[in-house]
């Protein structure tokens, strides 16, 4: 059977201004993006799309993309990771912590969010625990630059890296409607 793409439309990204497919979850990420920027005050310049990761998983390369990253300026500081979903949100739950865990060798990202557009869940990437549910629940970029005058960034534990790759090449893998597979 031939390899054959689906035709699909192109919108312009938010925050990039470039052209994309309109595939997947790749609307309710805009809507995610509009919010960030309009509603909790984030420039554009501190979400980054699409965000490279590259992963050794039982000796064998793995590279995806994390959706959204969002930076704080002041420290430069990797605050939050964002998994934009079409389905349910409590099946990304652990992905989108996974991503926030191994994403920086330096540290976890504070914060790891997956939203549909309309909702939202908010976790403590560190304990894997649900802070906030709704869109309301995101941190604004004020509540960012407050949280981390008190966060102490920490490295994920190296005995339990392994797993941790595992559990997002698992989870990850299944993303097979998104840009980078088109």
């Amino acid at each position: 059977m031939p390899d054959t793409l689906k035709p699909c439309t192109m919108i312009t990204d938010f925050v990039t201004g470039k052209e994309i497919p309109n595939i997947g979850a790749e609307e309710n990420r805009q809507v995610v993006e509009h919010f960030l920027v309009q509603e909790k005050g984030f420039l554009k310049g501190d979400i980054a799309i699409d965000v490279d990761i590259e992963l050794t998983v039982a000796g064998e390369a793995y590279k995806s993309q994390v959706d959204l990253v969002v930076s704080i300026d002041v420290r430069s500081v990797r605050f939050m990771a964002v998994k934009c979903a079409a389905g349910s949100l409590g099946s990304r739950e652990r992905e989108i912590v996974a991503a926030a865990r191994l994403l920086d060798e330096k540290y976890q990202i504070p914060f790891s969010v997956v939203s549909d557009g309309k909702t939202a869940i908010v976790l403590d990437t560190v304990n894997g625990k649900k802070v906030g549910e709704g869109m309301d629940a995101i941190p604004s970029k004020e509540e960012a630059l407050e949280k981390l005058k008190s966060i102490e960034l920490q490295t994920f534990p190296e005995k339990r890296l392994e797993r941790e790759k595992l559990i997002f090449r698992s989870y990850d893998s299944l993303n097979v409607n998104v840009q980078r597979n088109v």
